[in-house]
C-alpha cells in the first residue's frame, strides 16, 4: 500500500541521508504528540530513535513516549575490579554501535518530562533497581503487544531495515514479528484520516531475509540510509554442569520429526546442544543420560521422546532464533519441513556478532527454508489453525522459570517484592498452546538451585512470587535432577514429583511444606534413591563426558578469550564470595596466600593489568583475583 500523500519526501530522492530531516518531516505530519514504537531487541532505529528523543529533549512542546521492549545497552562494569575484564570486552565488541540515548538518560534517572519510555520485556535482571523502568513496565504476552502498543496510541515505527541486494526491496530481518500486524492496522487507520509515519533505517550489516520479512519500498513513508554500522552482539553465556544436565534431560523429551521451539539463555544453549549431541554423537549421547537418569526419568523420556538419532528431523517455530537453534538448522537436526517448506520459522533473533555473520551468508537452500515471520503466527495457533496443527505435531516448547511453587506454577518474570527481571514474553502463550495441540507438551526448565549474597536456596519452593505459568497449565518439569511430568495429576501427586527433582538439601523443607497444606500425608516420606541429588552426583554423571571435551563451557563458540572465560567464573565467584562485609573479610584472609601468585596465574593477571601492582589496593585484587581463578578451576 502506498505512503499517505501527505507525507511527502524531497523531490527527486528515495530516501533521506540527513536523520534530522526525517524527524521533522514526521514531526509535520503527525504532531507534537509522538508514540514511537521501536522494535524489541535489534531491531531498533537507534539513530532515528536518537534524533526524535534529542528533539523531544530540546523542545518541552514535543510529547515522546516510546513504546518497544528489550532496550539493549552495551553492558557496563559494577565496579572497579570488574571493569578491568569488562571495559577492554565492551571496546572490542561494541565499537561502532550507536548507543540509545534514552537508555542511557534513564539509567541515570535524567529522562526529561515530556518523554515517558514503556516496555513489555526487560533486559533481564538489569533495571531491577531502576525505579521508571520498573513503574513504566507493561505486562503483556507477547501476541498481544501490538494491541496494547495501537491502544497507546501508536503513530511513528522506527525499524532498522536490511536492503536487498541487487534489487529495490527492504527486509524487516531480525523483527517482522510485531511490524508485520502493526503496519496494516496502522494503514487502515490512516485510510481513515489519522496520520501516521512508517519509518525505515537502513544498516547494511543486517542480514537479508526474504519471504514474508521482505516488503517493497512503499511500505514505508521514509527511510533513512544510516550507511552500515555494528549490530548490538549478545555474548553467549556460559553453560554450566547444571545447565548441561538440564539439557540433557529435555533432549530426550524430543521425539523424531517433531516441532521444537526454544526460550532464551544457558538453558536453551544447554538443550541446543544437547540435541546437536543426540544426533552427531548418539553412544555418548546415551552414555551420558545412562548415568544422569534415574528410572522414572527412564520411563518419562520413552513414553514422551527418545534417545535415537533424529531419522526425519525437526520442525522449529520458535519466536526467537538463538546461535544454539540456528546451528541445529545448518546441522540438518531442523530439517523436517512444514507444509509451506519451510523448516525454520522464527520471529526475531538476537546473539553473538557471528550468528549475524552467519545468517548473511547462508547457503541458498538453507535461505529458502528460514522465515522470519509475525509473532502471532508464531506464538499461537491464529489464522490457518488446521495448517498449523498439521505443521506442529509432536511440539516441545522448552522455556526456562527462575523458580517453579508447590503446585506446579511457573515464576519466570517478576520478584516477590513486584520488582520485575524480564517479562512474559510468549512463555504463557507456549505453555498454553502445549495443551491445545493434540500431542504438545510444554516443558519448564529450572535450575534447582541458585546463589545469592553467598546462601544457596531452593527454586523449588511451596510458596511464594509472581505466577507467569499458573498450575492449571502445569506440564513438565525439568531440573537437572530429572523430570516430573505433572500434567493430569493431583496435588499430591504434583508435589511428590517436584520434591523428586528437587535438591536434597532443601527436600525435607519442601515436603515439610506440603503436609502442613494438607497435600502430602503426615507419613509420607522420599524412597532413599530419591535422596541423592546433589550437585556432586551431577558432575560425577557428567565428569568423563566434560573432560573429553562433550559438553564444553561454551557448546556454540565464545567472544571471549580463554583467560576473559576464566576471570568471568572468577569475578562471579568472588561476587558470592564478598556479599557482606564479614565474607569480604574472611575471603581476603583466604586470599593472603597468594601474595606471590604462581606462575600458572601470571595470564590472567596479566589481562586484569594486575600481573605487576603499586599499592595496598591493587595488591589485594591481584591477590583475590589469583584466588578466585583457583577455585573456579577446582570446581569445573
Amino acid at each position: 500500500m502506498s505512503a499517505p500523500a501527505a507525507f511527502t519526501l524531497p523531490e527527486g530522492r528515495s530516501h533521506f541521508t540527513n536523520v534530522d530531516a526525517v524527524v521533522e518531516q514526521t514531526i509535520a505530519h503527525v504532531g507534537s504528540r509522538i508514540v514511537l514504537g521501536l522494535p524489541l531487541a535489534l531491531g531498533k532505529a537507534n539513530h532515528l530513535a536518537n534524533a526524535f528523543y534529542q528533539r523531544a529533549r530540546a523542545d518541552a512542546s514535543i510529547d515522546l513516549t516510546i513504546y518497544t521492549a528489550l532496550t539493549l545497552q552495551a553492558p557496563r562494569a559494577p565496579n572497579a575490579l570488574a571493569a578491568r575484564l569488562l571495559d577492554p570486552i565492551s571496546q572490542r565488541l561494541y565499537e561502532g554501535y550507536p548507543e540509545l540515548d534514552y537508555a542511557r538518560d534513564r539509567s541515570r534517572n535524567a529522562l526529561p518530562d515530556n518523554v515517558t519510555v514503556k516496555e513489555f520485556f526487560l533486559p533481564p535482571g538489569s533495571l531491577l533497581n531502576n525505579a521508571y523502568a520498573q513503574r513504566n513496565y507493561v505486562s503483556s504476552n507477547y501476541t498481544m503487544a501490538a494491541r496494547d502498543i495501537l491502544d497507546a496510541g501508536l503513530n511513528v515505527i522506527a525499524q532498522m531495515v536490511a536492503p536487498e541486494p541487487g534489487g529495490k526491496g527492504f527486509s524487516l530481518s531480525c523483527n517482522p514479528d510485531l511490524s508485520l500486524d502493526l503496519v496494516p492496522e496502522l494503514r487502515r487507520r490512516a485510510a481513515r484520516g489519522d496520520n501516521v509515519a512508517i519509518l525505515g533505517e537502513i544498516n547494511a550489516s543486517l542480514p537479508f531475509l526474504g519471504h514474508e520479512a521482505r516488503v517493497e519500498r512503499d511500505w514505508f513513508d521514509a527511510i533513512y540510509d544510516a550507511g552500515r554500522y555494528t549490530l548490538f552482539p549478545v555474548p553467549a553465556p556460559s553453560v554450566s554442569a547444571a545447565d548441561h544436565a538440564i539439557g540433557l534431560n529435555a533432549a530426550s523429551l524430543m521425539r523424531d520429526g517433531g516441532t521444537l521451539q526454544l526460550g532464551i539463555g544457558a538453558l536453551s544453549d544447554a538443550v541446543s546442544h544437547a540435541l546437536r549431541l543426540r544426533e552427531s554423537e548418539n553412544a555418548v549421547f546415551k552414555r551420558i543420560l545412562l548415568a544422569l537418569q534415574s528410572p522414572q526419568d527412564r520411563a518419562v523420556r520413552d513414553r514422551l521422546g527418545g534417545v535415537e538419532p533424529f531419522a526425519t528431523g525437526l520442525y522449529a517455530c520458535s519466536e526467537m532464533v538463538t546461535d544454539g537453534l540456528l546451528t541445529l538448522f545448518e546441522d540438518g537436526v531442523v530439517r523436517r519441513q512444514a507444509e509451506n517448506g519451510i523448516s525454520l520459522h522464527g520471529g526475531f533473533y538476537l546473539g553473538p556478532a557471528r550468528l549475524y555473520e552467519r545468517l548473511r551468508d547462508l547457503e541458498p537452500e538453507l535461505r529458502e527454508a528460514l522465515s522470519m515471520t509475525r509473532i502471532s503466527f508464531i506464538n499461537d495457533l491464529f489464522g490457518d489453525e488446521a495448517q498449523s496443527r498439521r505443521d506442529r505435531r509432536d511440539a516441545r516448547f522448552f522455556n526456562s522459570a527462575m523458580r517453579v511453587n508447590g503446585r506446579g506454577a511457573a515464576l519466570s518474570d517478576t520478584l516477590e517484592d513486584g520488582r520485575v527481571v524480564s517479562g512474559v514474553g510468549g512463555q504463557y502463550n507456549f505453555a498454553a498452546m502445549g495443551h491445545a495441540l493434540e500431542d504438545g507438551r510444554s516443558v519448564i526448565l529450572v535450575r534447582a538451585t541458585r546463589s545469592s549474597g553467598g546462601k544457596v536456596q531452593s527454586n523449588i519452593v511451596w510458596t511464594g512470587g509472581e505466577v507467569t505459568v499458573p498450575r492449571h497449565l502445569r506440564d513438565i518439569v525439568v531440573t537437572e535432577y530429572g523430570i516430573a511430568d505433572l500434567r493430569g495429576q493431583t496435588d499430591r501427586e504434583v508435589a511428590v514429583r517436584l520434591a523428586r527433582i528437587c535438591d536434597s538439601r532443601f527436600q525435607d523443607e519442601f515436603l515439610d511444606a506440603a503436609r502442613a497444606a494438607g497435600k502430602v500425608e503426615a507419613g509420607f516420606t522420599l524412597p532413599d534413591e530419591a535422596r541423592q541429588n546433589t550437585p556432586d552426583r551431577v558432575k560425577a554423571a557428567l565428569k568423563t563426558a566434560r573432560e573429553a571435551g562433550h559438553l564444553p563451557d561454551y557448546p556454540f563458540g565464545s567472544d571471549l578469550t580463554g583467560e576473559e572465560q576464566a576471570l568471568k567464573l572468577a569475578l562471579e565467584w568472588l561476587k558470592e564470595h564478598t556479599a557482606t562485609k564479614l565474607d569480604r573479610a574472611r575471603t581476603v584472609a583466604r586470599a593472603a596466600k597468594y601474595w606471590n601468585p604462581p606462575n600458572g596465574l601470571r595470564s590472567c593477571l596479566k589481562r586484569m593489568k594486575l600481573d605487576r601492582v603499586s599499592g595496598p589496593g591493587e595488591k589485594i585484587e591481584q591477590m583475590l583475583i589469583s584466588l578466585a581463578v583457583t577455585e573456579t578451576r577446582k570446581t569445573e
